[in-house]
């Protein structure tokens, strides 16, 4: 198997647009692909790769096809009234061309999925995906194609029998988790802000999937103003032993920015510095468990100058095996196109000067005062024995 890895880059993906005032503002992936650019790193041994946009047979895989003619109804005529299926709405805005940019996200998830599991690769990285919040019927939350979902999906239809997909954005992977609630071919974990204070309200932890595959889901649901230490103590505790239970051939990740302390949408308190710890765990538990074939996406993030760009630049030069020094300076060009596009004066360097540490679950010991340590033994008294594990 190659040890080349890939990254999915079209720029047509900043078509993925849902006007002035959105959130989900597309220069926060034109700033990444050009962060990426100035530290050199899409000049190997990472390959930049544009895949086709997903075709309908493919959406089909975990969306309805009403749902796809909907959005292509509203994607070609955005003025139509009541599109329905979540389409329309403040979240997600109808826009000329909507199916084609969402399709073309999702294109490269799935490419990047064929690529890992062909060994045409070992790791492959699409950050302008991990729209997790889409629904095989219906738009949510941002997201009209769940690309994460039709990557997995890609993957069991190529014949992976044991799919673990890890999702640390800050918002519960709400469309994932529906998409194989009944599949125990596939475990989702997902941390995030807990459902009491934030959309989408799911992600409790005595969700652990459908009949027949009990303990297929994982939520460990944080309270709010969790920062480093508990993030990733909670991190810790649950993911590596679920995953080694599991034994995953192949991981996919979803590394929403949006736990970022600066994020405006959110209430977690996590620094970059903890971001790119998370980034380079799912990197050692790919090739400790699954020979290596690792999927990574984006997500959500939405502090898109100071915050976005340069955690998924440390993203993607992990998965391309040149990881960046966080002390580095960021590269003066890339900090005039940042003024040049947006006016706002770009960061200095490629940390928040954190230097994460976490007290490990096992060895420091539970304190039942201590709220963190409560959301992460209810996850592991909710799902750790379907695996055959002590919680």
């Amino acid at each position: 198997m190659s040890g080349r890895a890939q990254l999915m880059w079209d720029e047509a993906v900043t078509g993925y647009d849902f006007g002035p005032g959105h959130p989900m503002d597309p220069v926060r992936l034109a700033l990444t692909m050009r962060l990426v650019e100035a530290y050199e790193l899409d000049r190997g041994p990472l390959e930049v790769v544009a895949a086709k946009p997903a075709g309908d047979s493919t959406l089909r895989l975990v969306h309805r096809e009403d749902y796809i003619g909907a959005v292509r109804r509203a994607s070609a005529d955005p003025a139509s009234a009541d599109i329905g299926y979540g389409l329309g709405t403040e979240d997600v805005p109808a826009y000329a061309g909507m199916h084609e940019a969402s399709a073309l996200i999702a294109g490269q998830s799935v490419g990047a999925a064929e690529a890992v599991w062909r060994g045409d690769v070992l790791h492959a990285v699409n950050f302008a995906g991990g729209l997790h919040h889409a629904m095989p019927g219906g738009a949510s939350g941002f997201c009209i194609y769940n690309d994460a979902a039709l990557a997995v999906a890609r993957l069991l239809e190529l014949g992976a029998e044991r799919v673990a997909y890890v999702d640390v954005d800050v918002h519960h992977g709400d469309g994932v988790q529906a998409a194989f609630w009944e599949d125990p071919r596939v475990l989702t974990v997902s941390l995030h802000e807990h459902p009491r204070t934030l959309f989408p309200q799911t992600g409790w932890p005595e969700e652990t999937g459908g009949e027949g595959a009990e303990g297929s889901a994982a939520n460990v649901a944080l309270p709010a103003g969790t920062g480093d230490e508990g993030w990733l103590r909670a991190f810790h505790a649950v993911v590596p032993e679920l995953l080694r239970a599991f034994r995953p051939q192949v991981i996919v990740t979803q590394h929403g920015a949006d736990t970022h302390f600066e994020d405006p949408l959110a209430h977690l308190a996590v620094s970059l510095d903890a971001q790119r710890v998370v980034a380079e765990t799912c990197h050692e538990l790919a090739h400790e468990l699954a020979d290596g074939r690792w999927v990574a996406l984006g997500g959500g993030g939405y502090a898109v100058v100071d915050v976005v760009p340069r955690s998924w630049t440390h993203l993607v030069a992990i998965v391309g095996g040149r990881p960046i020094d966080p002390a580095s300076m960021v590269p003066e060009s890339w900090r005039h196109e940042v003024f040049r596009r947006t006016r706002q004066l770009a960061p200095q360097r490629m940390t928040d000067g954190r230097t994460p540490r976490w007290r490990d679950f096992a060895d420091g010991g539970y304190n039942p005062a201590d709220r963190l340590d409560q959301a992460v033994l209810a996850t592991r008294r909710a799902v750790f024995p379907a695996h055959g594990l002590l919680p």
